[in-house]
């Protein structure tokens, strides 16, 4: 099975896509790690991205493209995959459509993570992060053992500056501008599943197989 998920900064999306592909048995791919594994290889595409990153710059969508079609193209994605964080807008999908289409493959279910504004930025302003190993902490859903510091560090947690409750609205400003086709369009192809984030991580993630169990169904 195929599968998409979508959902503001905060919703968990990456935890629950992550649940979801050790469930299934399907490799949970987010293009984060497309990116650092490409430039990591040292690929011809992984040194074009890193030209983009390095001057500060959004790898353009044919770069990008390229590389989660590579990456779609390995045998472990056979069977399925579960993308992460692609894709983000309306051109994206399309393009990742002809894609799929030209391997006679096609997406089989779109789960959308749905938050309100108010709990993202709750969630978001309790994280905080260890400025030497980069460990990432929320202080209701994963505190550190002791408070303020971090568990493998023992360095003082920060708060990460792009976590402010401005920057955060900012930010789900710009995402539902661009996710809002993106959602009109999948579900014009009814395989879109809207599941609300709330019970916390355990009561989410059943519902979520229940959504994807009846997009199987057909």
């Amino acid at each position: 099975m195929r599968l998409v998920f979508l959902g503001p900064p905060g919703a968990g999306k990456g935890t629950q896509a992550r649940m979801v592909s050790e469930k299934l048995g399907l490799p949970q791919i987010s293009t984060g790690d497309i990116l650092r594994e490409a430039v990591r290889r040292q690929t011809e595409l992984g040194a074009k991205a890193k030209a983009y990153m390095d001057a500060g710059e959004l790898v353009p969508d044919g770069v990008m493209l390229s590389l989660v079609d590579a990456r779609l193209a390995e045998a472990d994605c056979h069977r399925g995959f579960v993308l992460d964080g692609y894709p983000r807008t309306l051109p994206q999908a399309r393009a990742l459509d002809e894609v799929l289409s030209r391997a006679k493959q096609r997406i089989d279910g779109v789960v959308l993570i749905d938050v309100a504004d108010d709990e993202v930025v709750r969630r978001l302003s309790r994280r905080r992060v260890c400025p030497q190993c980069k460990g990432l902490y929320n202080l209701d859903a994963d505190p550190p053992k002791v408070e303020g510091v971090c568990d493998q560090c023992g360095v003082e947690l920060i708060t990460r500056t792009d976590d402010s409750e401005g920057t955060i609205r900012n930010r789900l400003e710009v995402y539902r501008n661009e996710t809002l086709p993106l959602v009109e369009y999948y579900q014009a192809k009814g395989i879109l599943a809207g599941v609300p984030s709330e019970g916390g991580i355990q009561k989410v993630f059943p519902v979520i197989m229940e959504k994807i169990s009846r997009l199987r169904q057909g």
